[in-house]
């Protein structure tokens, strides 16, 4: 994505809210989202500077209730099976009739630090499906340290039924390696609430040059061809409107694309690790409505210059921009 392709003017609203996301996110109503981004903190082998904490649960919710009522539907459905909460140990079948807790055990003989990964954000989301509407997507960005393993666990935590997309974003930049394949990729899976309903619409996303232009008629090269689930695609530019020197952020035109693609003009979005805030940059541009939620500081001070429209609430205080 170049200079000249940077989102234009908002249209949406935006709401940042600085604090823990968990916390955050268990102020939202059911459903309340079309559209979910998520780009954690990727186990790289470093310390996370964030508590762990696991998705037992001490009280009984209305889904334990329902869950006590009909499990069997919950488990056709290929839901989460809600009977895991209350004090019994969390127990989810939809991976081939595995229990959850015992894939979990498996994976964790793996490396030492898994069982801290997927213990920060296994909670996260659950909540993240919790907030999703019937006719919502879920995108999970990862790179190759976990993808596998949280592809794995998602679909014995929803259900392998939910599984829409793996999208490979592709790029060449920095340095390379002579002792192995450079790793040059990130992983984004995708995942829908009700395979029978979600929204997709492929002729809202900008459509990008053939490789092989000859190989098509003139008229076909012009309108270009519709993406792929391997996007090629630089990563932000050092230069240009872009670039906000946040050290995560991720390309307007990787997020584009999703928002084009998984929601409509007036729709919710949320993004709860919303590092620069590029998704709701993008979503506002395009006419949707953003809810941005981190909790360090140096993100809210860029998200809020980036997006003077957005209003921005913490610690119990809620203000304009």
């Amino acid at each position: 994505m170049t200079d000249a392709h940077a989102v234009g003017e908002a249209s949406g609203s935006v709401e940042i809210h600085e604090g823990d996301n968990l916390d955050v996110l268990r102020g939202f109503a059911d459903g309340a989202f079309t559209l979910i981004y998520l780009d954690p903190p990727f186990n790289t082998g470093r310390t996370q500077e964030r508590a762990v904490e696991t998705a037992r649960s001490t009280t009984a919710t209305p889904q334990d209730r329902v869950a006590q009522q009909e499990p069997d539907a919950l488990e056709e459905a290929g839901g989460p099976d809600l009977r895991s909460y209350g004090t019994a140990p969390i127990v989810r079948r939809g991976f081939h009739g595995r229990e959850y807790e015992r894939l979990r055990g498996d994976l964790r003989a793996y490396g030492d630090r898994f069982d801290d990964y997927w213990g920060f954000l296994e909670p996260r989301l659950l909540e993240a499906w919790r907030l999703l509407a019937d006719d919502g997507t879920l995108y999970l960005h990862l790179d190759y340290r976990e993808a596998h393993y949280a592809k794995v666990l998602l679909d014995a935590l929803v259900g392998r039924d939910r599984f829409l997309n793996e999208i490979i974003w592709a790029y060449d930049y920095g340095a390379k390696s002579r002792r192995r394949w450079p790793t040059k990729h990130d992983t984004i899976l995708v995942y829908v609430k009700n395979p029978e309903r979600y929204w997709f619409d492929s002729q809202a996303v900008d459509r990008e040059p053939y490789m092989a232009p000859g190989l098509v008629t003139p008229e076909k090269a012009a309108r270009g061809k519709l993406p792929t689930d391997v996007w090629w695609h630089t990563i932000v530019p050092t230069t240009g409107r872009e670039k906000t020197g946040y050290p995560t952020q991720k390309p307007e035109g990787i997020l584009r694309r999703i928002v084009q693609a998984s929601s409509r003009p007036g729709d919710r979005v949320l993004d709860f690790f919303a590092g620069s805030g590029t998704t709701g940059a993008v979503a506002s541009a395009l006419g949707r409505h953003a809810v941005l939620v981190d909790a360090n500081p140096e993100a809210i001070a860029v998200m809020r210059e980036r997006m003077p429209h957005a209003t921005v609430s913490g610690s119990g205080i809620r203000h304009d921009s």
